[in-house]
């Protein structure tokens, strides 16, 4: 028995690390490890808890309110290292060699997971995207969920979450079609055949807006003759409305083009569609033949005369 407790003894002061003569063993590495994980704890809660009353009370966007936590967070975090090693007994000069070892090893082995962590702050001190926020990065397009320390999370229109790095946001061509208000202007193009009455297609064309209840009366929808195709009479309606998910526009749009096809059917207004004229130059007669008789046509040209 006493040599288990001597075993278990000398297991809870074991050295694990030592520098300029002073030692780090287990037990205090392990109380420190304690320490500082109920002060994440608590340091979340609180964050969650001041964020939440200065959101109530000063009107904090929930962009401006997650840079405030995160900040804060990080602020409470380095208190509670600062105090959880000393409770442990454990001196922080120790770790001074340590630490600029590791610093330089991290910096060459996480680059990207610093460049995208700077980024982050950025885009929370800079706003050029918010909770909220519709945006555009190359290829994609998306519903701003989160910022995240390392990436953003965008909330498609098909449904699924898209993880982008941070540093996309700062780097690439990024388009925020809500920045300052969610008022989007949309298109909508048209051709007709030729010969339609081109003053009815614009009135048609206004009315079709004016009676969809989503699109904006000021600024007012507009109709433009765009241009004489070569299949059609080019018109563009443009108009503005209010969206909250990337879909939402896709919808108004899908609405208006039904509305114009029942008007325009209503009216006697016929949508174009691509003609082309084919001209045939030959200087000998097409020999047209039914499926079955082309064999006897071969037949009766191979046959001698008598």
């Amino acid at each position: 028995m006493q040599n288990i407790l001597k075993a278990v003894h000398d297991l809870w002061h074991l050295p694990i690390y030592s520098s300029a003569g002073q030692e780090v063993r287990l037990h205090q590495l392990l109380l420190a490890l304690i320490i500082f994980l109920a002060g994440i704890s608590a340091s979340r809660r609180l964050c969650e808890l001041l964020v939440k009353k200065a959101k109530t009370r000063l009107g904090l966007q929930e962009s401006t309110a997650q840079m405030v936590r995160r900040g804060l967070f990080y602020f409470m975090m380095t208190i509670v290292a600062l105090v959880a090693l000393p409770m442990a007994g454990i001196p922080i000069t120790i770790f001074t060699v340590l630490g600029g070892a590791l610093a330089i090893g991290v910096g060459f082995g996480a680059q990207n997971l610093f460049n995208n962590l700077i980024s982050g702050v950025i885009l929370l001190v800079e706003h050029p995207i918010r909770i909220g926020d519709i945006v555009e990065v190359g290829s994609e397009t998306g519903r701003v969920e989160e910022v995240g320390n390392r990436c953003v999370r965008l909330r498609r229109s098909d449904g699924a979450d898209l993880l982008l790095p941070n540093s996309h946001f700062l780097e690439q061509r990024l388009v925020n079609w809500t920045l300052f208000d969610k008022n989007i202007r949309g298109k909508i193009v048209v051709g007709v055949a030729y010969g339609s009455p081109t003053i009815k297609v614009h009135e048609l064309l206004m009315q079709a807006a004016d009676e969809h209840k989503r699109v904006h009366k000021e600024p007012p929808p507009i109709v433009l003759f765009a241009d004489f195709g070569d299949d059609s009479l080019v018109f563009q309606l443009y108009f503005w409305c209010h969206i909250n998910r990337p879909m939402d526009l896709r919808m108004i749009e899908s609405d208006l083009r039904f509305k114009i096809d029942e008007l325009f059917n209503q009216n006697d207004i016929v949508i174009a569609y691509p003609q082309r004229d084919v001209h045939l130059d030959t200087t000998r007669p097409i020999q047209i033949a039914w499926p079955d008789e082309p064999k006897r046509f071969a037949t009766h040209k191979n046959k001698e005369p008598q």
